[in-house]
């Protein structure tokens, strides 16, 4: 059961910091969250483990949506409009779509899903970083707002199948989809879990939304890039049989 109760994080202020505490890194454990309320009404709304989150809306600003944890909701949109775009084509082989938690703590979910469907082909859809902002030099930038949707070429837990990523490539390419590619020198995605877990392993590729602001309070994404990845992921799980999966 949802319980609405709003607080803000709060710390030692500032004022009151020392030197030596201005200049080291903040621990969790001086972090407290006030909701503004007696303590004896706290503990009737809240218990220890109930579950939080940042109060974020999500707003449009130009080209772009702004919002809480687009990392990974973003995705979860996409996949569901891929499914909406697919429904009614024939598609000549068995499909999974595969919703998957904990991909930020050890790609628990994905590594459960690639075992039981043992998948021939694995295509994983996940955000990068768009490091497109003022003072970044252009090697740091991973992706650009604005730029396409993301092929994937490697990150720090996979290198893509080079076929995978030339399927990828080439689709994009026959559909006239806007299209940059990623090189992410850290972190990783569920599609090392698809690559890996299954019995035999699997030809796998991901393809990625640059979102600028990764893994902060509000992230933003370009509208047109999230287009882009739709129409690229709905063509790459339809064709999938006519590519040349010998070369």
């Amino acid at each position: 059961m949802e319980k609405d109760v709003i607080g803000v994080m709060g710390s030692k202020p500032v004022h009151l910091m020392t030197t030596d505490e201005k200049n080291k890194m903040v621990q969790l454990r001086d972090y407290f969250i006030d909701v503004g309320m007696p303590v004896a009404q706290v503990k009737e709304l809240i218990s220890v483990g109930d579950p939080i989150t940042r109060e974020r809306e999500l707003i449009v600003m130009g080209d772009c949506v702004n919002g809480k944890s687009l990392d990974n909701r973003v995705s979860v949109y996409i996949l569901i409009e891929a499914l909406k775009a697919l429904k009614g084509k024939e598609i000549p082989y068995d499909f999974y779509a595969a919703f998957t938690v904990q991909e930020e703590v050890g790609l628990r979910g994905a590594f459960n899903a690639a075992g039981h469907i043992d998948p021939d082909f694995g295509i994983g859809l996940d955000t990068t970083i768009a490091y497109d902002t003022p003072g970044a030099l252009p090697y740091e930038m991973v992706t650009k707002l604005g730029a396409g949707t993301a092929v994937k070429i490697m990150d720090a837990s996979i290198i893509c199948d080079p076929r995978m990523t030339s399927y990828m490539k080439s689709t994009a390419a026959k559909h006239n989809i806007t299209y940059q590619a990623e090189i992410l020198p850290a972190g990783g995605t569920d599609t090392a879990a698809i690559q890996r877990q299954g019995a035999k392993g699997s030809i796998a590729g991901a393809i990625s939304i640059p979102v600028r602001h990764i893994h902060q309070s509000i992230e933003m994404a370009h509208m047109e890039d999230i287009a882009g990845t739709i129409a690229l992921l709905t063509a790459t799980i339809s064709e999938l049989d006519k590519w040349n999966w010998e070369l």
